[in-house]
Order: structure tokens, then C-alpha cells, then sequence
């Protein structure tokens, strides 16, 4: 199979990248969880099912393997990681793609798609509201929700940490936070918390994303797991405002293919038939 790695600099950032498959095949633009995460989980899970495409793998800015920047929010906006998948698209040369987002990453496939034309989405548990998210973390520490996202961020932290909470919202077995820990293990990825922090000072736990879904044109599939508390319910009631399908696995969280690969190995095949037409 061709694949190109290597890194690719687009003005103030070096994103790292991994060109896969067929040239001449339809692309995809692959866009990770985070923020601060990589890609290395996704092309380890995804790739069997995305064989025949070209899949474009990268790390977003000042994330993964990507070269770190220092920790100034004004590198780390949506509007930044929008500029970076418009220019990493021109230079490779793809004037027609398409974009696959989990998690944060679908938040801001969306806003590519609002702002240029791509030929479609595929997402996996999406985020669409941090306000919302901020809820369901403060329900995952034993704590009643208020009004304010960061007051509900910080009561929840308050309670326990960070990756306790989301793990509780993210897996639905413990089988499966095993595996995707010992992914990230053999990967060996820098810790880039400043990437997220730096989001926070931006305010990006105030941002619901739902009011701007109405504006988009482009096809959109999701496939969620009926257990991600990060994303379902939310994500059903979204749908109403987009053109495409929905796919619920009821024993997946936000890792679909480690909890239920059967189930997410359909799911996948049937979004790609409708976004691909083949």
C-alpha cells in the first residue's frame, strides 16, 4: 500500500502526516479526538475498513507528533485548525475530499464544511456542545448540573480527575478503556495537555456548536455508540438539522470499533456506500 509520511509545514505550524492508499482513489482527511490528541489511534482502528481510499492521517497543531508550539492561545482555535485542513489539502494537492472526525474532531470537520466545500462527512461521536459536555461530566462526578459550563467543569474536577471522568463517559466496559490504554502506550505520544488548556483560555467549554449546523450543505453520516457519554444523546437530537444518516451501536462508547468491531465494521461500510456511492 503507498504511504508517505513526513512532515509538512504550513506557515507557523509543522503538521505531522501520513498520505495513505490509492491516489486516484476518493480521499478522506482524517481529523482526531482531542484537543491535544493524535491520529495514532484512529489509523490503528480505522485503517482495515478505510482500505481502497486515500485517507490522509495528521496531527493537528502543536499535538501527537506534530512540533509542539508554545502555549499561547492565540495558536489554538477552531479557526487555526480550520486554516490547517484548507492548507494541508492544497498541499497535497486534493482539491476534492472528504473529512472523517471522532470526537472534537467531527466539531471541526463541520466548520471546514460550513466554510468550504468537501464532498461529505463521516463522523464518530461527534462533539457539538462543550456546555452540554460540561453537564455530562458533572454528572459523571456525582454532582447536579448548573447554568455555567466552567462552574460545572470546575465542580466536576473538584470531585475527581480528568481522565476518570471521561473515561466513565467514554467506555462502557472495562475491557475497553484497557485496550485503548495500552494503544497509547505502544504509541509513545508526548503528553500535550497545554494544547487543551490553551483551548480553555479560549473559552471553548462556552462553544455549542448546534445552532450552526443549520448552514451546512455537504451529506453528513454519523455512527455513535448508544454509550458515549459524550456525544448520545445530543448527536440524535442534532440530526434534525443535517442531511444524512444516523447509526446508533447500543453496546459501543466512544471508542466503536475496540467495543463492538462487528457492529462498527457494518455501520462504516454503510456510511461510506452513501458517501461514496460505491
Amino acid at each position: 500500500m503507498r504511504e508517505e509520511i513526513g512532515y509538512i509545514p504550513l506557515g507557523e505550524v509543522e503538521l505531522y502526516v501520513e498520505d495513505t492508499g490509492p491516489l486516484s482513489a476518493p480521499a478522506f482527511i482524517v481529523l482526531h479526538d482531542g484537543p491535544g490528541g493524535s491520529a495514532y489511534p484512529l489509523r490503528e482502528g480505522l485503517s482495515e475498513y478505510l482500505e481502497g481510499y486515500r485517507v490522509v492521517y495528521f496531527d493537528q497543531r502543536g499535538s501527537g507528533r506534530s512540533l509542539e508550539l508554545p502555549p499561547d492561545p492565540r495558536l489554538f482555535t477552531i479557526d487555526a485548525l480550520v486554516e490547517d485542513v484548507c492548507g494541508l489539502a492544497e498541499a497535497l494537492g486534493l482539491e476534492r475530499f472528504r473529512l472523517l472526525g471522532h470526537g472534537f474532531g467531527g466539531l471541526v470537520a463541520l466548520e471546514v464544511a460550513r466554510r468550504v466545500e468537501v464532498d461529505g462527512l463521516l463522523l464518530i461521536g461527534p462533539w457539538l456542545s462543550f456546555p452540554w459536555l460540561s453537564q455530562q461530566l458533572c454528572r459523571a462526578a456525582g454532582c447536579e448540573p448548573g447554568e455555567g459550563p466552567e462552574d460545572n467543569l470546575a465542580r466536576a474536577l473538584a470531585k475527581a480527575d480528568p481522565k476518570a471522568l471521561f473515561d466513565r463517559l467514554m467506555f462502557p466496559s472495562l475491557h475497553g478503556r484497557l485496550e485503548y490504554e495500552w494503544l497509547l502506550e505502544g504509541a509513545a505520544l508526548l503528553d500535550r495537555a497545554a494544547v487543551g488548556l490553551a483551548f480553555v483560555k479560549n473559552g471553548l467549554w462556552r462553544l455549542d456548536y448546534r445552532p450552526y449546523l443549520s448552514g451546512l450543505r455537504a451529506p453528513v453520516e454519523v455512527v455513535v455508540g448508544e454509550r458515549d457519554g459524550t456525544s448520545y444523546p445530543l448527536v440524535e437530537e442534532a440530526m434534525a438539522f443535517l442531511e444524512g444518516g444516523l447509526q446508533v451501536l447500543p453496546e459501543a462508547g466512544h471508542f466503536p470499533w475496540i467495543d463492538d468491531p462487528e457492529a462498527f465494521g457494518r455501520a462504516i461500510r454503510t456510511a461510506l456506500s452513501s458517501l461514496v456511492g460505491v
